[in-house]
């Protein structure tokens, strides 16, 4: 079985990672600055270190095979921060993973490196706009992946959909806890706007698939969605259906509410950023051919079904993470006024 290195192992995405390759039977080794606090840690190796520090990241690629090089900083975070982890911390994980002859290397992306865009379907060859430090990071070190690729290294990019799945709170918390406490939920224009997620099963499905190809299919970019999705209020209907409260989606005019929002962050008075409340009233969704031909990428689940599996996951665990709030996808998100805000509806 190959020997993997997951950067970022204890954030949502690593951690259902790690879980999803312990399943199968695989060596799984974890780097990251945050603490790896899950009944998974004595199962695998874990190294409590910064990917922007050379000697953590020499000691971390060391006898790998597969480095899945999920570790980012979130859009919430300072400027500085977001590149300096996000290609900083790319270059010494590229460097050290060809130094130690591994033989893939996965990079998390976004699909945030498409800005706001003007057709869809996107295509892997549609021109790169990102939106704010977070997107513009994410195409600089896709920069980088090339140029590895360039001096012999396989490495697949994945440009991932918003994912979702158990230990995802985030902006995603705003809507769950919304639906629990029984209040309709506001979206920005009519919401019927196409608007494609993914579950987090599906993805590490993707990184499995891309570990495991022929480096002829694999040593590309892709993009990851789920198949089956539907309108930004049929996605949140069916959360607001589940929750059984009766709550309905309700419309905003889309130019004052985002208007409103610029202002609320300009103030810090609001979590949400702009990738999010600027694409949300828009068409938002990419064509998954490329996967699904080259890698044999079938996603399981639907908007519907990711986002489902998310809220019975948040109402199960409710209770442990109700005195925390941060700017990982792990912790609910500060809500500042939208937190008077969910008490009008």
């Amino acid at each position: 079985m190959p020997r993997y290195l997951v950067t970022g192992g204890a954030g949502f995405l690593g951690i259902n990672l790690c879980r999803y390759l312990l399943a199968r039977g695989c060596r799984v080794r974890s780097i990251d600055i945050a603490p790896f606090e899950y009944p998974e840690r004595s199962a695998i190796e874990v190294i409590d270190g910064d990917i922007r520090d050379a000697r953590a990241v020499e000691r971390a690629t060391a006898g790998i095979d597969i480095v899945v090089h999920a570790a980012a900083a979130l859009p919430l975070a300072p400027r500085e921060e977001i590149f300096s982890t996000t290609v900083s911390g790319t270059t010494l994980l590229l460097d050290a993973a060809a130094a130690h002859g591994a033989e893939r290397f996965i990079f998390i992306s976004s699909t945030a490196v498409y800005g706001i865009p003007d057709h869809h379907p996107l295509l892997e060859s549609d021109p790169l706009s990102g939106v704010g430090p977070y997107g513009e990071s994410k195409i600089q070190a896709e920069a980088l992946c090339r140029a590895a690729r360039d001096e012999g290294l396989c490495v697949t990019v994945l440009r991932p959909k918003s994912f979702v799945g158990p230990e995802r709170l985030g902006a995603f918390e705003l809507l769950y806890d919304w639906a629990y406490s029984g209040r309709d939920f506001p979206v920005l224009g009519s919401g019927d706007n196409l608007y494609q997620l993914l579950d987090v099963d599906d993805l590490c499905r993707a990184i499995e698939l891309g570990a495991g190809a022929d480096p002829d299919r694999a040593n590309d970019v892709f993009n990851v969605a789920a198949a089956e999705f539907g309108t930004m209020r049929e996605n949140f209907q069916a959360v607001l259906d589940r929750a059984g409260w009766g709550a309905h989606v309700v419309s905003l005019p889309a130019v004052p509410a985002i208007a409103a929002l610029r202002l609320l962050e300009s103030f810090h008075l609001s979590p949400l950023y702009r990738w999010i409340y600027e694409t949300a009233a828009e068409e938002s969704y990419v064509s998954i051919e490329r996967i699904a031909s080259r890698l044999g990428f079938h996603p399981r689940y639907s908007n519907r079904d990711a986002l489902l599996r998310n809220y019975d996951w948040y109402v199960a665990h409710r209770a442990e993470f109700q005195s925390l709030t941060g700017i990982t996808h792990r912790v609910p998100w500060k809500k500042g006024v939208l937190n008077v805000a969910k008490h009008f509806f």
